[in-house]
């Protein structure tokens, strides 16, 4: 009934605007003087993003890089490829979208793209990994006067029963085009589930350490490449630290053998930038049963209790706590600067910067779609299943 309805209705519509066309056209020659030509402005094209991989900033100041955007995605676009074009990891962009399909967002939607970063409270040297954030940062040595660098990008972490360890350890050797061993327990998971697997997997596309690899002095664990990619922002290795294949390739460029790693696991990130105070909150990992609301009050204050804390405007920062525990309860892997007054979570989200859904300028991906799951590949792999 409806649909019926609903057609009359157009064809009434049509026929109305068509008759008034002809009654128009009828009139043009009665007309003396031409219609006026409304000239429309164009609008004004986003901007180009950039490279969210690389920053500078002053350590004696800041502790947030990057920048928070918006994009409008495409009708071929997946969550999995939008976080590899911006380099992020796949639970990054989805908690950060949390009513976004992530296979199939449609054209048009909005997605934010959560590249700004607390950076982890550790000391600003060599490589630190956040295992709630899913992500490495690399702290080159910096020469006397010149601004601190840091260098971030996405992992894939250990499953729950593989965990990835905390602690202090070093780059122990660098292979390029490594051989795989699997160990003994890794083979046997393999068999038990009907996957068996050979006792050297050699080098090439197949091969799960990608194309390099960082040893460290844990045996047995390795930060390295992966042969896939959509794996990166996940818990699915057996405790080593996968990464997108160009970004290992851009590490193992830059990090001598030596060089330190921490690894911790910080959800919830407190950090001061210009005369405010952000809060980037992250789900906290399942198997993590620390109590997170003492842990939080207790980075509070120390946090507050800094030198940083002590410059500028910064002593007269209220925390904004309606915001702050809207912060906590929707855990988006988005920076908030919480000691803005009257504002709200979705607030900050709508002030954030509007960008082309494009390739950002100097990425370290060349957009080779090949290993990527679109939302077509989605939909043909949808259509091959038996119903």
């Amino acid at each position: 009934m409806h649909r019926k309805f609903s057609s009359a209705l157009r064809s009434s519509l049509v026929c109305g605007l068509t008759g008034a066309l002809l009654v128009l056209s009828g009139c043009q020659s009665f007309l003396t003087q031409p219609s006026p030509v409304l000239h429309i402005p164009a609008a004004k094209p986003l901007p180009i993003p950039v490279a969210s991989h690389e920053f500078s900033f002053d350590p004696a100041r800041d502790d947030v890089v990057g920048s928070l955007q918006v994009i409008t995605a495409n009708q071929d676009d997946t969550l999995s490829d939008i976080a590899r074009r911006f380099n992020l990891g796949y639970e990054e962009i989805v908690n950060a979208n949390p009513e976004v399909d992530p296979w199939l967002p449609k054209a048009g939607t909005k997605i934010v793209i959560p590249t700004q970063f607390v950076l982890p409270d550790a000391p600003r040297q060599g490589i630190v990994i956040n295992l709630a954030a899913m992500r490495l940062f690399y702290f080159p040595k910096t020469k006397t006067g010149q601004p601190q660098k840091v260098i971030t990008h996405p992992l894939g972490i250990g499953r729950v029963e593989w965990k990835t360890p905390e602690g202090m350890t070093r780059v122990a050797s660098k292979k390029e085009n490594p051989s795989w061993i699997p160990t003994p327990s890794i083979r046997k998971e393999h068999a038990k589930n009907g996957d068996p697997l050979p006792a050297i997997v050699p080098p090439g596309p197949d091969n799960p350490m990608g194309t390099h690899v960082l040893k460290l002095d844990w045996p047995s664990y390795a930060i390295h490449g992966t042969d896939k990619p959509p794996s990166i922002g996940l818990r699915g290795s057996h405790g080593c630290l996968r990464m997108y294949p160009e970004d290992i390739v851009c590490i193992y460029n830059d990090v001598p053998v030596g060089t330190p790693v921490r690894v911790v696991n910080q959800p919830q990130l407190l950090g001061w930038r210009d005369r405010t105070l952000y809060l980037q909150a992250y789900p906290v990992l399942e198997d993590d049963k620390r109590n997170h609301d003492k842990l939080l009050k207790k980075s509070l204050s120390s946090v507050r209790a800094t030198p940083k804390a002590k410059l500028d405007a910064r002593p007269k920062a209220k925390v904004n706590q309606a915001l702050l525990n809207e912060v906590i309860r929707n855990s988006r892997a988005v920076a908030v600067p919480i000691t803005q007054p009257d504002t709200t979570l979705q607030a900050h989200l709508d002030r954030a910067m509007r960008v082309q859904n494009t390739l950002p300028f100097n990425a370290t991906w060349d957009g080779d779609m090949s290993g990527q799951l679109t939302a077509g590949k989605i939909l043909e792999m949808a259509d091959k299943e038996p119903d």
